[in-house]
């Protein structure tokens, strides 16, 4: 991909890079030894489970490791994240298997790496699912906010990440148009993380290798999938690579990184009928052998940071683009879509603390120039005509400004208020006939602008083993491109608005029994300007929900050798608004259940070091029954799938492993959808073995 070769020169530049400074080093040090037992015993595990007891003194030392620093124990709002140990536990060959342990959160596995991301929200498909996570690498955002993707976790390298961290609900004031029901930061490790190689296989012809090396400077790691594909025509290659270096600055640290992925592969399309998913050598088939997805992604970030005598300066200049092609087999004429986009930009922060009051302010800037092009093969048919149906180039402006605000009212009470305003301008051009052409509309060139501004207020206190908080945020998010220009023939412009979401939440997080680490969390949202689009494929501009539910984490140490831990999620999702349909499309009614949006969802997880070299695992993911359409006229039943893990230390620095995934050969539906008048699924994998080593190198 052209991008890469613009981000590995800017990579490769500051070529007298040198180790952080020794007074950084030092005072890392310092803030280690200061930690109580309970944390650094436990450290690892105490990223996702801070304890009560010294919520403060972690949430300093995880700043250090947790680059984003959006929102820390010591901060209200719902946040977890998955460590390094769990990650390389769960060897997830999909963004779902590894994402999916956390409450609230449903990542659908489509074919191949393809994905629909849920965050406190049903599954969200074309704009609103572009549009309403935010995906970052090391703070940075993957995207621009117009040019998302339902499937951008292809991107970040989830399969080497020190850390995952994921905010559910509106982030912090600190990010802006997207991060509307949630966020996923993809942290990448930095100097003396350890170096090693790990190769796996599995029954289902899958193989991967990721190898990794660092030194006090810095890391890089590498990551390669070879699938043949359970399907028929659906294999893929995919290749990602990462590295990080610290460096001095004049008065200051610095820390660069550089990730780069690529991913080539067949795609298996739906296959259509009530439950046909259980029946395996239809599971096995692919109505849709032509089928591709061809997509490079890639990102080059400065962080500078310099400690000034009035507070903290940070400074984060970037460069990123991506380039897809793809066939729309899901669609009904079987499109060719190919986009872009690429995008440079500044983000930058100064922080003050004090005795009482910590406040910090930012401001970002981002350029971003994106293109769009689709077009059908297929002889006309319907309200589809062959040929070019849009072709449109897109250059947009984003800046924003932000403020945040920690006061510690008291001894046990601190409130934290932040305030973010944004601006977008966009610049639309086509290439393209324009007017109204079958079923989609070409718009002549225009501009188009919008402006955001998103509020947070919470408080937090601090009870000895337990804390508690109380959190309003706003969500809002700028429309994508595709939502403005890619029109139907049965919309008017404006074509879409901000999207705004509203929530209040509280919650509790704690030590309980000296044993089990806690944090529930109960919430309510409404959405106005919700863009969807229907069983129909119509689009929808104009929709409202409703959102309430509740979510728990846990872990219990059972003995000194056994851990039970998981997560459960109950939600009512709903839509607030009426839509009388008297052509095609689907009538909704203010009161009825978003389809795709399960009322439960649940995670179990026994670990056991059965010896000093063996280790043991046995997890369950349950997803609940969810209906697959607008009217709630058909449903899935969902599905209960295992999973079993076992670790041998073979030497010292040689380990074997194997994963044994969908224990019972659960015929399940991995997404169960209702479009076009059919039932349609992809079909969940059938019982499967994967069989690895992992060698370690160096101290």
């Amino acid at each position: 991909m052209r991008f890469a070769l613009c981000l590995a020169a800017l990579w490769l530049a500051p070529a007298s890079f040198a180790q952080l400074a020794s007074q950084e080093e030092k005072f890392r040090q310092e803030r280690e030894d200061s930690l109580c037992d309970c944390v650094v015993d436990e450290s690892q595990y105490l990223i996702s489970h801070p304890c009560p007891r010294c919520l403060r003194t972690e949430a300093r030392i995880l700043d250090a490791i947790r680059v984003s620093g959006d929102r820390l124990p010591t901060q209200p709002g719902s946040t977890s994240a998955i460590d390094r140990a769990t990650i390389a536990d769960i060897r997830a060959d999909h963004p779902a298997e590894i994402l999916n342990l956390l409450p609230g959160v449903k990542i659908e596995e489509n074919s191949g790496q393809e994905s629909l991301i849920a965050i406190r929200s049903p599954v969200l498909t074309i704009g609103a699912g572009q549009g309403s996570f935010l995906i970052l690498t090391n703070g940075v955002p993957n995207r621009a906010s117009a040019f998302g993707n339902v499937n951008m976790l292809i991107e970040p390298h989830l399969e080497l990440a020190d850390a995952i961290e994921v905010v559910r609900g509106p982030g912090s004031a600190k990010y802006g148009s997207n991060a509307v029901h949630g966020l996923v930061n993809s942290i990448l490790p930095r100097g003396d993380a350890g170096s090693g190689l790990t190769l796996s296989g599995s029954t289902l012809s899958r193989y991967r290798a990721d190898g990794e090396i660092s030194d006090n400077r810095g890391w890089l790691g590498v990551s390669v999938q070879k699938d043949l594909g359970w399907r028929a025509s659906s294999g893929l290659q995919q290749y990602k690579l990462s590295a990080t270096r610290g460096f001095d600055i004049p008065g200051g640290s610095g820390e660069a990184f550089l990730s780069v992925s690529q991913l080539d592969q067949d795609t298996a399309g739906f296959i259509e009928g009530d439950e046909v998913y259980r029946d395996r050598d239809i599971a096995r088939s692919n109505p849709a052998p032509e089928a591709f997805r061809q997509a490079g992604w890639a990102t080059a970030a400065m962080r500078l940071n310099w400690v000034l005598e009035a507070g903290e300066l940070r400074i984060t200049p970037y460069l990123r683009g991506q380039e897809m092609e793809l066939s729309q087999h899901f669609l009904p004429y079987d499109g060719l879509e190919e986009n872009g986009h690429w995008s440079t930009g500044l983000m930058s922060r100064f922080e003050v603390t004090g005795e009482a009051l910590d406040w910090r302010i930012g401001a970002d800037l981002d350029f971003a120039s994106g293109y769009l092009k689709e077009t059908q093969d297929r002889p006309s048919f319907g309200p589809f005509p062959q040929g070019v149906h849009y072709d449109y180039t897109v250059e947009t402006v984003t800046a924003a400004l932000w403020a945040e605000a920690e006061w510690r009212l008291t001894q046990r009470w601190t409130l934290l208020a932040g305030l973010r305003g944004e601006s977008h301008a966009y610049d639309y051009e086509t290439d393209a006939p324009t007017g109204v052409n079958g079923r989609f509309l070409v718009v002549p060139d225009r501009t188009d602008d919008f402006q955001l501004l998103t509020p947070k207020l919470g408080v937090i206190g601090d009870f000895g083993d337990v804390s508690a908080y109380a959190n309003y945020a706003r969500g809002e998010r700028a429309p994508q491109a595709s939502d403005l220009y890619r029109l139907q023939s049965t919309q008017e412009e404006p074509a879409a608005e901000v999207e705004t979401l509203d929530s209040i939440e509280i919650g509790l997080r704690g030590v309980a029994f000296d044993s089990i680490r806690y944090d529930v969390a109960a919430y309510a949202m409404q959405k106005e300007n919700f863009f969807f689009r229907d069983a129909e494929g119509l689009n929808v501009t104009d929709g409202a929900t409703e959102h309430f539910g509740i979510e728990a984490a846990w872990s219990w140490e059972a003995g000194d050798a056994v851990t039970v831990s998981g997560a459960i999620s109950w939600s009512e999702q709903t839509y607030a608004f009426d839509r009388i349909v008297g052509r095609a499309g689907e009538t909704i009614r203010d009161g009825k259940r978003i389809d795709t949006a399960p009322e439960w969802l649940g995670d179990l997880r026994l670990d056991w070091q059965a010896t000093d070299r063996l280790e043991l695992g046995l997890g369950a993911e349950y997803v609940g029954e969810y209906f697959t359409d607008a009217e709630n006229l058909n449903t899935y039943d969902g599905h209960t799938v295992f999973d079993a893990r076992a670790s041998f230390e073979l030497t010292e620095r040689l380990e074997v492993f194997l994963i044994l995934r969908n224990l019972f050969d659960e015929r399940y539906a991995s997404r169960a959808d209702f479009a076009f008048g059919s039932d349609r699924y992809f079909p969940g994998e059938p019982l499967n073995a994967t069989l690895g080593l992992r060698h370690s190198f160096g101290g």
